[in-house]
């Protein structure tokens, strides 16, 4: 062990401590192994042997570590020791007869198979290849209560997929570029920052235009408002308007309990009890100045959530008013647009107008006579006729 450690340290000139750190990370992944005391995964500084890993059994190869191979492994060992085990590796024996019962004769076929080829082997031979496969599974599968590089890569592995979500890779790349394309004109790395960027030209315009509560925002602050709810949200310019909106409306306690709500997930753990009575005597108790409108079941789930209060405890009814504002919020700017179109919509000719007037038109391009002279003469002339004779009587 000493000789690797000093081996390390001259080789990628680095101290004695961080090369035996990297000693013992070559150790854990399997790279180097103990011949001695094979259970412990670190390599120590004395007189301790150590062996290098065959590059077959190197976890760069990524061979896939299954049951069925170890298990394979765990009956040719039994044949070997003639069934004496280790204790950890008798309770994998154990619990992988029982699961793969219905397979078990074809495991301990192979491993009489493999035995019999190592019993073929040189003794050096065997033994070496014994202590290689013997350091490959106790890294691949360890004894109880020992955690190695390869249980925490796999682990956080196991994690990332569980969590990860199932989507196409089509439709989180179309959701990305469409972000891009939304908010493309609004990120100052990639375009110019207007007026101008206090940090280059000493101009402080800027943050004085987007202050959190300037009097009159500015157009592109506006627009970020209608890109989605929770944009509308976290400006609090923005939020000063929703709140307008919804006292007109007479539901200005939804954004209030909301408000109170993100007080509690991000306050303090001391006042937490406090604030969730408040809250519940504000919007959720019967008859409460300013009660709340959510469906039964998550007013049940939430009452009894604050007999134990904690952070997330409001979370069910607050998910359910921040629906009902978005749900306004959407509504209000869809008979805006309306509006607004209705406003910039120009007056239209009747139909039968236009199709009178393009008649004329065609006729104006056929002849070259003016339609409105010939017919202005031809009622003069109907009045300047004379009367026509008056009939005879019948006797």
């Amino acid at each position: 062990g000493e000789d690797i450690i000093a081996w390390l340290a001259g080789r990628f000139q680095i101290d004695t401590q961080e090369a035996r750190n990297f000693g013992s990370m070559l150790v854990a992944l399997g790279y180097i192994y103990p011949l001695q005391d094979h259970k412990r995964l670190v390599i120590k500084p004395d007189a301790s042997l150590y062996r290098f890993q065959t590059p077959y059994f190197w976890p760069t190869q990524q061979w896939p570590v299954e049951d069925t191979d170890y298990a394979i492994y765990l009956a040719k060992r039994n044949i070997r020791k003639k069934g004496i085990l280790e204790l950890h590796e008798q309770e994998h024996y154990n619990r992988l007869h029982k699961w793969m019962n219905h397979k078990w004769d074809f495991i301990v076929m192979q491993a009489k198979e493999q035995y019999r080829a190592a019993k073929e082997r040189k003794k050096p031979d065997r033994v070496v290849f014994e202590c290689q496969e013997r350091a490959y599974w106790v890294v691949h599968r360890p004894p109880v209560r020992i955690y190695t590089h390869i249980n925490a890569h796999t682990d956080n592995r196991s994690v990332f997929l569980t969590f990860s979500p199932r989507v196409k890779s089509s439709v989180s790349i179309g959701a990305l570029v469409k972000y891009c394309a939304t908010y493309k004109n609004h990120d100052p790395f990639l375009l110019k920052c207007l007026p101008s960027n206090p940090w280059l030209t000493d101009d402080a315009t800027y943050w004085t235009l987007n202050m959190p509560n300037v009097e009159i925002p500015t157009k592109m602050r506006v627009e970020r408002w209608t890109f989605s709810f929770g944009e509308l949200l976290s400006d609090p310019r923005g939020r000063n308007d929703f709140r307008l909106f919804l006292k007109k409306e007479f539901s200005g306690e939804n954004l209030a309990f909301w408000e109170s709500c993100e007080d509690l997930k991000w306050g303090t753990a001391a006042t937490m009890r406090e604030k969730a009575e408040q809250i519940y005597k504000t919007f959720l108790a019967r008859g409460a100045p300013r009660w709340i409108n959510i469906d039964g079941k998550t007013m049940e789930v939430t009452v009894k959530g604050l007999k134990h209060p904690h952070r997330y405890v409001l979370d069910a009814a607050q998910t359910h008013i921040y629906m009902l504002m978005k749900k306004v919020s959407k509504r209000t700017s869809s008979d805006n647009q309306l509006e607004q179109n209705a406003r910039n919509r120009r007056p239209s000719l009747s139909p039968i107008i236009l199709r009178q007037m393009e008649e004329e038109q065609k006729a104006k391009m056929a002849a070259n006579v003016d339609i409105t002279q010939v017919m202005t003469k031809l009622s003069q002339q109907g009045k300047e006729a004379p009367p026509p004779p008056p009939r005879p009587k019948r006797n």
